[in-house]
């Protein structure tokens, strides 16, 4: 009983969301697409999706993410998307279905990468909740850790890199890991994001130039 009433309460929030109501209403896949939004357009000097870049989105489906950022590296610009769940179609949006922390399905999306430099991975990669919260929190900081090290990967120099994670166990050294990768890391909390949620966006700018040589020490 308990269960149902928790469940009953937390559909009757999202329906009445306004960002919910808003998305549906603009055609936007999901709320998600606003929280993409505000974090692009905190910095209005420095934009994170500009046209004709390359864009990786990890953990895409339904595409709130894919779609905002499709739209804003038009007309020129690409999206590669990947998902463990089917996503429908969306324009200059190509996807891969796979789990990916399997070995293979990696290899697809590098051979979609065809060797070219990305400028810009997205990660809001998030494991399924079992509540239990250490393992949850670890998991979570896994899927973070996956996705870096995909961006050291495939960004080119001076790449950014905005990732999905819960503040708890392991988030410091999460993002001090970041702190060697990038020029500069900055903690983004877009403001539709639930307040009464832990989740946070870890951006890290401008991917330091040697760091496949070693990353530089900040020292």
């Amino acid at each position: 009983m308990k269960k149902h009433k928790t469940s009953k309460a937390w559909m009757h929030e999202h329906v009445n969301d306004p960002y919910v109501q808003r998305a549906k209403a603009e055609g936007w896949r999901s709320r998600a697409a606003f929280k993409l939004m505000d974090i692009d357009e905190w910095d209005k000097s420095s934009r994170l999706l500009k046209p004709g870049m390359a864009v990786v989105d990890l953990g895409s489906t339904p595409g709130g993410w894919s779609q905002v950022a499709a739209q804003r590296v038009a007309p020129s610009g690409s999206v590669l998307a990947l998902d463990i769940l089917e996503m429908e179609p969306l324009p200059g949006v190509r996807f891969i279905q796979g789990d990916f922390r399997e070995d293979e399905v990696l290899a697809e999306l590098e051979s979609k990468l065809n060797g070219k430099q990305v400028g810009l991975v997205i990660s809001d990669m998030s494991p399924n909740i079992s509540g239990i919260v250490l393992s949850d929190q670890a998991r979570s900081v896994h899927l973070a850790e996956l996705a870096l090290d995909f961006a050291q990967n495939h960004l080119k120099p001076g790449g950014d890199f905005l990732v999905k994670l819960f503040q708890g166990a392991g988030f410091d050294e999460f993002r001090a890991a970041l702190v060697a990768s990038f020029d500069k890391v900055l903690v983004r909390k877009p403001k539709s994001s639930r307040g009464r949620s832990n989740e946070v966006y870890l951006l890290g700018r401008g991917l330091k130039i040697d760091l496949k040589n070693g990353p530089k020490s900040d020292e």
